[in-house]
């Protein structure tokens, strides 16, 4: 069911944040500084998904610079 894998993408999310925050804090930074990281991060790829919700179908960079290999582009 959708609401129980959002429950647990939810929780397991929480589980790595709380994680990191601890580990942030014993390298010395404030839990407000990693916070508002946290949600800075999170809005980006919030943003990036928007733009590109799959980008497993892109080609990764280096498949492009491969297939322009021998057809007189920059990468020759």
């Amino acid at each position: 069911m959708e609401a129980d894998r959002a429950k647990e993408a939810q929780t397991a999310v929480r589980n790595a944040l709380d994680s990191l925050v601890v580990a942030a804090n014993a390298a010395g930074w404030s839990t407000h500084e990693i916070i508002l990281a946290i949600i800075e991060a999170g809005t980006f790829l919030k943003d990036a998904n928007t733009a590109d919700p799959d980008p497993a179908e892109d080609f990764a960079i280096n498949d492009v610079a491969r297939e322009q290999i021998g057809h007189g582009e920059q990468y020759d």
